[in-house]
């Protein structure tokens, strides 16, 4: 996991162990667990999660 730092203010590193991929359906992000497939987190404004890869199709 990325750590965000005590005195940096912005997360170093990436986040391992989740991806995320656009729904055209929904027109949203969602991120998953890339170990079991588990969908987690739809983003809501539009823009994709910070940190996170994107999944190829």
């Amino acid at each position: 996991m990325a750590n965000n730092g005590k005195n940096e203010g912005y997360r170093q590193g990436a986040v391992r162990g989740r991806s995320q991929f656009f729904n055209p359906v929904t027109e949203k992000w969602v991120k998953r667990n890339t170990e079991t497939g588990e969908f987690m987190n739809v983003k809501q404004d539009g823009y994709p999660f910070k940190g996170v890869r994107k999944e190829k199709k």
